[in-house]
């Protein structure tokens, strides 16, 4: 049995992170992973996400867009994936370079035009641009840091899937 070692920089558990780099490149298709969640409606424009045993992630629309604001809109859901994306990607690099993290802030914003979303026109509903603005306090070199936020703008799984056309298929059981 591996025992995993916890790095305490950044708090970040960087040895379970290298085992699983480790087996992966001794079977390659430990790497081939499947996620999944599964979304109950609640009436509505609510609906809670169940993912692994987590307590129910609540979905919901604003107020001015027919809902009763229970929680964050699916669009709302996207932007913070790709913020949490970010933030381990940032944490787990950082604390396999050695930087120090004392702060993070990453502010993550998107423009969608709702007309298509309503009906009122065919087009897309989906963003038209996502801008995340990554605000990180360390002591390391300002070099350092862009060396940093290359490696992670170009590892995000989410950040890959956003920048990316992805096959969607959507069956009615």
């Amino acid at each position: 049995m591996t025992q995993s070692v916890t790095t305490h920089l950044n708090d970040v558990d960087i040895g379970s992170v290298a085992s699983l780099a480790q087996k992966i490149q001794e079977e390659p298709h430990v790497a081939d992973t499947k996620w999944q969640a599964e979304v109950k409606w609640k009436g509505g424009f609510r609906s809670e996400a169940n993912i692994r045993d987590f307590d129910a992630s609540k979905s919901d629309e604003p107020n001015q867009l027919g809902g009763t604001n229970t929680g964050p809109n699916p669009v709302e859901q996207v932007l913070g994936a790709l913020g949490n994306c970010l933030a381990v990607g940032y944490a787990a690099n950082a604390t396999a370079a050695g930087i120090t993290i004392n702060d993070m802030t990453i502010n993550v914003s998107g423009d969608l035009d709702l007309h298509t979303f309503l009906g009122l026109t065919d087009g897309n509903a989906g963003f038209s641009g996502i801008q995340v603005s990554v605000d990180i306090d360390s002591d390391a070199t300002p070099e350092a840091l862009q060396a940093l936020h290359d490696k992670v703008t170009n590892t995000s799984p989410v950040g890959h899937t956003l920048n990316r056309a992805v096959p969607v298929t959507i069956d009615l059981a």
